[in-house]
């Protein structure tokens, strides 16, 4: 069953008319908010790509972000195995939580990985909006030769540090690697997850993801 047909079979009854609906930001994974949604809420979050709650305390439909302007853009949706609870997948627009956090559950709430998400987003706004105070903005600016230049010094960088310096060295150049590398897929029109796609479905095929020697997984 694809994910539209699991949308049409939800068990509104179970909850009387209400289905619990998980918010994730779309690249990290994070846990953004919770939240209900009746029949209504999902047509409409569907039809405008704004994700929209009935409210309980309310007494009405109410779209995230409707007051403040940090909406939630919709990625996706799934229904779980019972078919009584959402996983929406979001593009968030500012902080989620009224508090001024990125999560309702607080920033120290996101897996240990998903800054790699947010650095990514980060570097596509840079790439769309050229902030002139910003060095990734200097990046683009110079073109993708520099940036590719960049790129091999920090690679150089990292794998000196790997053998001949300490380990906070090692990460102050890896973590450099990772910026470069991830402003090179942009600067070709890439973004990091579409690199961490091709490993996904090399190990899901039974091949290394760095492909050392046939059949290895990583």
């Amino acid at each position: 069953m694809n994910a539209t047909d699991a949308l049409e079979r939800l068990d509104w009854a179970k909850g009387n008319g209400l289905l619990p609906a998980i918010v994730q930001h779309w690249l990290s994974g994070e846990v953004l908010m919770l939240g209900y949604m009746n029949a209504e809420a999902l047509a409409q979050t569907r039809r405008s790509g704004q994700i929209t709650f009935w409210s309980r305390s309310k007494g009405r439909l109410w779209t995230k972000g409707e007051t403040s302007g940090h909406v939630l853009a919709l990625k996706s949706i799934r229904a779980d195995c019972d078919a009584d609870s959402l996983l929406l997948l979001a593009d968030p627009v500012g902080p989620t939580c009224h508090r001024g956090t990125d999560s309702c559950f607080g920033d120290a709430a996101a897996p240990a990985l998903a800054f790699l998400g947010r650095l990514d987003a980060l570097v596509a706004r840079r790439e769309r909006e050229r902030p002139a105070d910003s060095y990734t903005t200097c990046l683009f600016e110079d073109g993708i030769r520099r940036i590719a230049q960049k790129v091999g010094e920090e690679g150089v960088e990292t794998a000196l540090a790997a053998v001949a310096q300490d380990d906070d060295a090692l990460l102050g150049e890896a973590a450099d690697l990772l910026y470069h590398l991830i402003v090179l897929l942009r600067a070709r029109g890439l973004g990091l997850q579409a690199a961490v796609a091709v490993l996904a479905a090399r190990h899901a095929k039974g091949q290394a993801a760095i492909p050392d020697g046939p059949g290895e997984r990583p």
